[in-house]
């Protein structure tokens, strides 16, 4: 096994989340007619020895990959706070390319083609062009970045990525004065991934921040997990990690990075902007329609061990992040 076998105080995939949250967010989908039959970074995340053991390594993995993971550096753990094991981690996902349920990426996801893999870098920026997965990759030493991970559905984890820094690539590309904003797209190929055969969201995946967070040390493009590289179902071969932002800002199998003027018009908050705002910054003063989010359930939960937490603003990051927003009215601003 990669990490230990899951023991039976370890969660049901459908009893870590509030079944009612889950639920109301299905229904959300459906309700919108969309649902078809068919720098310096903290100290919590500075250099020291891994504080676990690194999952198995597929074996298809590119070489070039697997030969950055091994000349990795290492990350301190967070804290007082103890990781997700690695097969709740990898076994339960919101990947609705691949269906609703938190299983049907683990399920469904493993014949993904990660091979060959082009990233399309486009925009307000003076080096456009379509770059291969080891294009992107070769200048950039990956590291470990331990990071919590919070759901806007209440739930959350506390996640070992290895990856690289975001403000690292944005420079290679040099963008121009105009781009205020990046934005980001998930592969679109519905042979491959059967939840794009419905029409449960707009097609293709579209998330965006603006360019002064993602120039942000903590931002993260990340190409693995648990020290080996990312399972289909977790968004590989590439994806980003902002941990002060709710996961669906955390955009999976990236192939499109766009410099813009102007703020992307993002899935979520064109589904329902009144429940899933652009700046999706973590606020446990600012619930969500439907649920609270001033608590989240820390996984591995049960349904008679929920594991609780009080929710921190900005995730825990508000030392680091909340400078960014300075004078913005983060109720409006959600």
């Amino acid at each position: 096994m990669l990490i230990r076998q899951r023991s039976a105080s370890e969660p049901l995939l459908s009893e870590v989340a509030s079944e009612s949250v889950y639920q109301q967010r299905r229904e959300l989908i459906k309700a919108a007619g969309l649902l078809g039959a068919a720098a310096l970074l903290p100290a919590t995340a500075r250099s020291a020895p891994l504080p676990y053991a690194p999952a198995i390594e597929r074996a298809n993995a590119p070489r070039f990959l697997r030969n950055a993971i091994l000349a990795r550096k290492s990350a301190a753990n967070i804290t007082g706070e103890s990781l997700t094991p690695y097969d709740a981690v990898s076994t339960y996902n919101n990947f609705y390319e691949f269906g609703l349920d938190k299983s049907d990426p683990a399920a469904n996801a493993g014949s993904l083609r990660l091979e060959p893999w082009t990233v399309h870098i486009e925009g307000e920026c003076r080096k456009p062009g379509a770059y291969t997965l080891e294009d992107i990759l070769k200048p950039h030493a990956l590291e470990d970045r331990i990071y919590r991970f919070r759901c806007v559905e209440a739930w959350s984890m506390v996640i070992p990525w290895l990856g690289f820094s975001l403000a690292d690539l944005i420079r290679r590309f040099e963008p121009t004065s105009k781009a205020r904003f990046i934005e980001f797209t998930t592969l679109q190929d519905a042979a491959q991934m059967p939840g794009q055969r419905t029409r449960n969201l707009r097609w293709p995946y579209v998330e965006g921040l603006r360019i002064d967070e993602a120039m942000h040390p903590l931002a993260l493009m990340a190409v693995g997990v648990y020290g080996r590289s990312l399972p289909p179902q977790n968004g590989a071969p590439l994806r980003l990690i902002v941990p002060w932002k709710y996961g669906f800002k955390s955009i999976k199998s990236i192939v499109r990075i766009r410099f813009v003027e102007n703020a992307p018009r993002t899935t979520w908050s064109m589904l329902a902007p009144d429940e899933y705002g652009f700046f999706a910054n973590v606020n446990p003063a600012v619930d969500h329609p439907r649920w609270t989010q001033s608590r989240e359930r820390r996984l591995p939960a049960t349904l008679f061990n929920p594991n609780w937490r009080t929710t921190l603003p900005f995730n825990g990051y508000a030392q680091d992040v909340a400078a960014l927003y300075k004078g913005l009215d983060l109720k409006r601003y959600f």
